[in-house]
């Protein structure tokens, strides 16, 4: 006859207990650590839409942000500084356009050439992806936007009257106020059809 099963030991049971009270509490606690910082109370949120028909692009001109995007401290002023930027050009407006970018970037695009560029574009869906430090005076915005326009004035990469953006803006710290500056040949724009 087989001998009875030996009984575990005392100090098993109070082991066990206390090895899974961690383990519970490691968990909780990894959870409040990685889980995303309350948005700012003025940041747009993005609302997760279905596509547009071609009728209603671009859209509405508003900048939004994910939440990735309005975890981020500077999300309250990269969002008015893109807010100006996109509505000086739905505007065609060029001296608000000056007040949102660098001066590298106005002395690159003067007047004449703003205007003949931006003469039919219409920007909206804007949403900012992301914001990335780069360093003290320098931020990357990813950020996505539908252009409608003339097929004339559509990049020559992709001439079509309705275009899906989605590139990194630069952005810089210029007399103490952030600006949109030069986009560099080291960012290639993604772009989509409609």
């Amino acid at each position: 006859m087989p001998a009875p099963p030996a009984a575990p030991p005392r100090w098993l049971v109070p082991v066990v207990i206390v090895v899974v009270s961690i383990m519970v509490g490691g968990g909780l606690l990894a959870r409040e650590l990685y889980r995303l910082p309350e948005a700012a109370p003025d940041a747009i949120l993005a609302q997760t839409s279905p596509a547009r028909p071609l009728a209603e692009q671009p859209g509405p001109g508003i900048v939004e942000l994910t939440p990735d995007a309005a975890a981020h401290p500077q999300n309250a002023t990269v969002r008015g500084l893109l807010q100006t930027y996109f509505d000086s050009i739905n505007n065609r407006d060029y001296e608000l356009w000056k007040t949102a970018v660098t001066r590298e970037r106005v002395q690159a695009k003067p007047k004449s050439t703003w205007l003949n560029d931006y003469r039919t574009t219409k920007d909206g869906s804007i949403l900012v992806y992301r914001i990335d430090p780069v360093t003290d005076d320098e931020l990357r915005a990813l950020v996505g936007f539908t252009s409608t326009q003339d097929v004339k004035d559509a990049p020559a990469e992709l001439p079509e009257p309705c275009v899906h953006w989605r590139l990194v803006l630069p952005l810089a710290l210029e007399s103490g106020a952030w600006k949109v500056d030069t986009v560099t040949g080291s960012t290639t724009p993604e772009l989509s059809r409609c």
